[in-house]
């Protein structure tokens, strides 16, 4: 769980081909793909996933640097997971933005493209990157402690800009010129925002200035919609990854930013009115659009630092299908054998998504939340079970691959829709 300036992103998409391949690999645990599932078969359902991948870097530029030859062990690994998986459309958190979508490109090309592990290769003709909040400076004392710069004074936490990035890898066309972000989406202008309080004055929610708050973004990271022609119609792809509700002050700066990061996205989908993106125009999503809501919401439903009933905003939700919670056996596995404060935690064990160390224990905290206008005929979470010899791909600590887990879903048009 980890943790502008221009009012237009700056933003690459490909349409050039990756080179598909021949073989064959056994399926992923919990994963079933029918015959002819994928690019040009409208008869499946569409596979959406997310995966945080860890595959951020200490440095600017390491990532094109790592990617730039085939043979970074962790992008090999983490490339395999998402082979055995084989998604249609992916959401890929915890990937350093680079303008122009080199390093977005260097991964589809020199791994996803190459077959991993005896896995097929996949091919994602379509990839969208824009640029994140992380690591942009945003010249004022965001943490409160007398000095400017650094991460945590940055619009998002991190080092450099871009760092802590995420990409969209699509089998069919993304729609570019219609694609919406909300990077510069001032959280102020969210109704009953939940503004941080510094508990040392009286006054409330002051923890920052008015300076601060008519600059202070709401996104970490960014929110994007991004619209994919799918055989089932085009699906909006909602994108984001909240920041984690902790490394904060009885304030709970964080906490509560999670919360509001959380918050966006249902509103978007309720058509709220008080949206804009960052070109200026405004609104939710149109009213009876499909969507799926994908990302890191470090936001688990019982357990862990969230505000309680952040995620539910999303769960809860009369528009959101959360009717067939993504699960798999290597979760449930591990949280027995790592006992601890995992045994104690309220929310089931086989829906965990992230392996964390104490505090917090293992975690949901990564979401596939289509709308209610899809069916979910199929879900599930790439944790195989420590037999299973494809658990070398998501080990235990330090881990070959990411702390988080592939969390993925099948949708498919409810009966009688258009």
């Amino acid at each position: 769980m980890r943790r502008i300036l221009a009012l237009s992103a700056v933003a690459a998409l490909t349409l050039a081909a990756v080179p598909s391949a021949a073989g064959s690999s056994p399926p992923a645990p919990g994963v079933s793909r029918g015959g002819g599932h994928g690019h040009g078969h409208h008869a499946d359902p569409v596979r959406f996933a997310t995966f945080n991948a860890s595959l951020n870097r200490s440095n600017e530029g390491e990532l094109v640097s790592d990617l730039s030859t085939p043979d970074n062990a962790q992008a090999r690994t983490v490339a395999e997971i998402i082979q055995r998986t084989d998604p249609d459309v992916l959401l890929v958190n915890e990937f350093d933005y680079v303008a122009g979508g080199e390093a977005a490109r260097l991964f589809r090309d020199h791994y996803l493209a190459v077959g991993q592990g005896g896995a097929d290769p996949v091919d994602y003709p379509y990839f969208y990157v824009a640029p994140v909040n992380t690591g942009v400076p945003s010249g004022l004392d965001l943490d409160n402690n007398g000095d400017v710069g650094g991460p945590n004074d940055a619009f998002g936490f991190g080092f450099f800009p871009g760092q802590y990035g995420m990409v969209v890898y699509s089998k069919y066309p993304i729609k570019a010129k219609q694609v919406r972000t909300f990077q510069h989406f001032l959280w102020k202008d969210m109704p009953g925002a939940r503004l941080p309080d510094d508990p040392a004055t009286a006054a409330p929610a002051d923890w920052y200035s008015p300076e601060e708050l008519d600059a202070f973004r709401l996104s970490s990271k960014s929110h994007w919609d991004v619209p994919i022609r799918t055989p089932r119609g085009t699906v909006h792809f909602l994108v984001s990854h909240p920041t984690p509700p902790v490394f904060d002050g009885p304030e709970d700066r964080n906490g509560t930013r999670n919360a509001d990061e959380i918050r966006f996205w249902a509103d978007y989908v309720a058509g709220a009115r008080y949206v804009y993106d960052d070109r200026g125009h405004r609104g939710g999503l149109a009213r009876g659009a499909r969507f799926v809501i994908a990302g890191d919401q470090n936001s688990d439903p019982l357990d862990g630092d969230s505000i309680p009933g952040a995620i539910q905003q999303l769960l809860d939700s009369p528009r959101v299908n959360a009717s067939r919670p993504p699960t798999s056996a290597g979760a449930a596995e591990a949280s027995l054998l790592q006992g601890g404060v995992n045994l104690d935690h309220g929310s089931p064990a086989d829906q965990d998504t992230a392996d964390f160390a104490e505090p917090p224990g293992n975690l949901r905290a990564d979401y596939v939340l289509p709308s209610r206008k899809l069916r979910i005929a199929d879900s599930g979470v790439f944790w195989p079970e420590r037999a299973d010899p494809l658990s070398a791909l998501t080990g235990v600590f330090p881990f070959p691959s990411s702390d988080h887990r592939l969390v993925w879903v099948d949708v498919d048009r409810k009966r009688g829709r258009r």
